[in-house]
């Protein structure tokens, strides 16, 4: 069956500042389970809880950078380039830089609040 989407839906996004969160496909605008697909901005000195989820997030960098902090180190994603976080793996997300950062996460399968596990504030 084709699923055209004439325009994205806003997700509330978590985190200390707002954050733009656009799903084209997803549990909410497309009603796909398997799959979602969201376009990202996020200002200069957003940070989200950690979380450990139960998917796997691909990251594309559009725009500005995107710090990366896993147990083991912190990486700088920058435009054009990309990351993958596998699924139970902890990550926290952030954009501390001036101009913050725009990005496409892919999540394998869909995101969900409920196996996001996000750490307690």
């Amino acid at each position: 069956m084709t699923k055209f989407i004439e325009k994205p839906q806003i997700i509330k996004a978590a985190g200390n500042k707002v954050k733009l969160i656009e799903e084209y496909f997803g549990r909410v605008t497309s009603n796909t389970n398997e799959v979602s697909v969201a376009r990202m901005v996020s200002p200069n000195g957003w940070v989200e809880p950690g979380q450990c989820p139960e998917f796997n997030e691909y990251t594309v960098v559009l725009k500005g950078t995107l710090c990366v902090k896993t147990k083991e180190k912190t990486i700088e994603v920058k435009a054009e380039q990309a990351i993958l976080i596998e699924k139970n793996e902890w990550v926290q997300y952030s954009s501390p830089y001036e101009g913050g950062a725009e990005y496409i996460a892919v999540c394998l399968p869909a995101f969900s609040p409920d196996t996001v596990n996000r750490d307690s504030l």
